[in-house]
């Protein structure tokens, strides 16, 4: 009976299970090794709220089980983050000036994808976005940066394919990361 009774909700399992998922692709080594992101806080920050961001936009519009899933993402993610400044050492006054700082943070890495997705130029837009937020701190290499651009083009579509029932029971398939020998530009 008790189990019943404490047993988190459905959404809540499967956004912890996606938040999970999303941590896990965004530190395969080939991101910072064969792609050019810094291995440094921000660029793990960067293609954590990328993964993130990709599963909430394929989530979004969904109805009300995607809703509340995404929801649990995005809670989970936020809340990793209060645990990080907490185990950094920052105090409990500075956490909330700090949070806010995140928060804005992933607000606009939000809109700016956003922005970015609904561009019809063919990925330029997607681009130029992931050279201004991803490759901030560092002129990206041309290969890298398509290499990057595909690879989030190639996810959004593999998402799209996933059904919905995958992904509200916490499991995604990302595709693979291109490689040099596999990338072709056209």
């Amino acid at each position: 009976m008790f189990s019943k009774i404490f047993k988190p909700r459905a959404s809540v399992q499967a956004g912890k299970a996606l938040y999970a998922m999303a941590v896990s692709q965004s530190r395969l080594p080939t991101f910072y090794r064969d792609l050019g992101v810094t291995d440094d806080m921000g660029g793990r920050f960067e293609l954590l709220a990328l993964h993130v961001m990709l599963i909430l936009e394929r989530l979004k519009g969904q109805g009300e089980a995607a809703s509340e899933t995404g929801q649990a993402l995005f809670d989970t993610f936020i809340r990793a983050l209060d645990d990080v400044l907490r185990e950094q050492g920052v105090g409990d006054l500075a956490v909330a000036r700090q949070m806010k700082k995140l928060g804005e943070h992933v607000y606009g890495r939000i809109q700016a994808y956003e922005a970015a997705f609904s561009a019809d130029d063919g990925g330029q837009t997607v681009s130029e976005t992931l050279e201004r937020v991803v490759y901030a701190e560092q002129a990206p290499d041309a290969d890298c940066l398509a290499r990057l651009t595909a690879y989030i083009h190639d996810s959004r579509k593999a998402l799209a394919q996933q059904s919905l029932e995958t992904l509200l029971a916490g499991q995604v398939a990302w595709p693979s990361i291109p490689t040099s020998e596999s990338y072709q530009k056209d």
